[in-house]
């Protein structure tokens, strides 16, 4: 249908314009007004109107070769009444007959070239004619009648071609030659070839017009359907649906309680991931398909179901990281060990099913807990955290400590770091066992282990960094239980930066050429500079360039400090060598200072 504001063809079940939106109404009388374009004495025309409304108008081919063949029926018969003609004549006047008879019909394509022969000129006639020409004698030579000139009113019609063909034979001797109608073979062949070439273009516009039909309701139909996209609301995922509209229309979400203005030809939706699973109850997956359902809201309140909004979104894990221990597999000896880990503020957070969401710092999100080991082999602990707008994460942390047959524990409150180079260690065991310290000590005090199994001793520490103390336990017919402690031990950073030589003035290249030495010795060095480049994150281990005036010196260093480095930035570090690493001196930082510091 027409549109009869901008002229655009619509389809007829539409109510308005699918270009500028006027209501179409459609009279069922009119006429369409490219009828209003034929003139009368035309053949027929195909009129095609395409979308934009343009008329096209081709003749029909079959017209034209039915008039052709009307035109040769009216030659025929033309010729059949002329030949008929001609014969009266001559026979008038007193004629001999011509020397080549044609005769035609209209249901056989051949013609027959009959010789000049009296014989071969004979018009067989009737049997009641048959029996008139006995009588009167005319019969030829060699028993074949013919007509004779005196006998014209008498002649059958020369196109009675069933009267003859079913009755009458040619004499024998007549030497009649059969001669195809190149003519009408050609005519025949060329109607063939028209009519194939018709049909192909026919069957070729209908299957191109049922493909741009198709194409063009799948168009429509996107065109009407909403843009669903992922985007960032409130520093969280969420979601912008665009719903196609008319502007001033009202659109109500039924899912969100709100209506919206289609303004520039939509209504902008912005949804947030998470209001879709806050209050869920039960095990998230991944992913989750959410629906909405819009409504057309009319001025009088009426809502008109549109059709729903269907996407999925992703549901991101609750964050965790393991500080402590260093994977989630250890061996340790003691009867307690610290669990540290970090996960987003305000987590919640459930350790072998028990909450532990009050430990969890406000600011940092660090948890530290302290838990009790059992000589039972894996001591497995369990940990669930659900975050906020995030699904649950799980992590399961397994502490392995030996069985012992002699039970032989630290005191619960021993000092995993200390900056003091002599520390007193408390141990209990089985009373009357007999207990050795192995690594260096002092003070070792056994006077209760008889009674109540307890001892202390003095722990040295003979190294920076981490220090290993070992005990036993032992008793006759019993297993030895041995127990192993680390302690990590770094003297106060007024006593360690005090003793750190400076990599300048030929320091960088005094250390490189004395590297070993200067690692068995622990060497303290101050590295000032910028880090380059980060090589870990846990634990950190950066490149720093210490050179000056444009010299490149470079050493690899091991965070050990609190300070959290970031590339790109200047430290003054403080570090014990460890060896190399890359053909660059290697540091354990204890201590780091930004700009300005210290």
């Amino acid at each position: 249908m027409k549109c009869p504001n901008c002229g655009s063809w619509n389809k007829a079940s539409l109510p308005r314009c699918m270009r500028c939106g006027t209501p179409l109404r459609p009279d069922p009388d009119a006429e369409p007004t490219w009828k209003n374009e034929l003139k009368d004495g035309k053949g027929k025309e195909y009129i095609r109107v395409d979308e934009s409304g343009e008329a096209e108008s081709a003749p029909d081919s079959r017209d034209q070769l039915a008039q052709e063949m009307a035109e040769l029926k009216q030659r025929k018969i033309a010729g059949a009444s002329r030949q008929r003609a001609l014969r009266a004549e001559s026979a008038r006047r007193g004629s001999a007959p011509s020397g080549m008879t044609i005769r035609t019909h209209r249901s056989v394509n051949t013609f027959w070239n009959v010789e000049d022969d009296p014989a071969s000129t004979a018009r067989f006639v009737s049997p009641e004619k048959k029996e008139e020409a006995e009588s009167a004698g005319t019969r030829h030579d060699n028993g074949a009648f013919y007509d004779s000139f005196d006998e014209t009113r008498s002649y059958d019609p020369l196109w009675s071609h069933q009267e003859m063909s079913s009755t009458y034979q040619l004499p024998r001797d007549t030497r009649l030659t059969k001669l195809p109608s190149r003519r009408r073979g050609l005519r025949h062949v060329v109607r063939f070839l028209a009519v194939l070439l018709m049909l192909s273009v026919t069957g070729l516009a209908v299957f191109f017009g049922i493909a741009f039909f198709q194409q063009r309701q799948a168009t429509v139909k996107d065109a009407n359907a909403a843009v669903v996209t992922a985007s960032i609301l409130n520093d969280l995922a969420a979601h912008t649906i665009m719903i196609p509209g008319e502007d001033g229309q009202q659109i109500y979400i039924r899912e969100l309680h709100t209506s919206y203005i289609v303004t520039g030809g939509f209504a902008t939706v912005q949804v947030e991931d998470h209001v879709w699973y806050d209050d869920y109850e039960g095990t998230l997956d991944e992913t989750m398909e959410v629906t909405l359902t819009p409504f057309l809201k009319s001025a009088s309140g009426q809502q008109t179901p549109m059709d729903p909004i269907t996407y999925e979104i992703s549901i991101p894990l609750s964050p965790i990281t393991l500080d402590s221990p260093d994977s989630t597999y250890e061996e340790v000896s003691t009867a307690m060990a610290t669990l540290s880990f970090t996960v987003r503020p305000g987590s919640t957070i459930t350790i072998n099913g028990e909450d532990y969401s009050d430990v969890v710092d406000a600011e940092t999100g660090s948890v530290s807990i302290n838990a009790t080991i059992q000589p039972i082999g894996d001591n497995v602990f369990n940990i669930a955290v659900r975050s906020q707008y995030c699904r649950e994460n799980t992590m399961t942390v397994v502490l392995h400590r030996a069985k012992q047959e002699i039970p032989l524990d630290l005191a619960a409150d021993t000092y995993t770091s200390t900056n003091i180079q002599r520390l007193q260690i408390s141990c209990t065991t089985l009373p009357g066992a007999t207990v050795e310290v192995l690594s260096p000590h002092s003070d070792l005090d056994i006077t209760n282990v008889d009674t109540t199994g307890e001892f202390t001793f003095y722990a040295i520490f003979d190294q920076i960094g981490d220090n290993t103390i070992t005990v036993t336990a032992s008793m006759p017919g019993k297993q030895t239980s041995e127990l192993n402690y680390v302690i990590y031990y770094v003297p106060s950073a007024a006593e360690y930066t005090v003793k750190a030589w400076a990599l300048t003035n030929g320091g960088y290249s005094e250390l490189l050429n004395n590297i070993s030495l200067r690692a068995a010795n622990r060497q303290i060095y101050l590295a000032a500079g910028t880090i380059t480049s980060m090589i870990s994150e846990k634990p950190q281990m950066a490149i720093i360039d210490v050179g000056t005036e444009g010299t490149e010196q470079l050493l690899m260093v091991e965070n050990y400090s609190k300070t959290t480095w970031k590339v790109g930035e200047w430290y003054r570090l403080y570090g014990d060598v460890a060896g190399s690493y890359d053909g660059k001196p290697w540091l354990q930082v204890r201590y780091t200072y930004s700009k300005g510091e210290y």
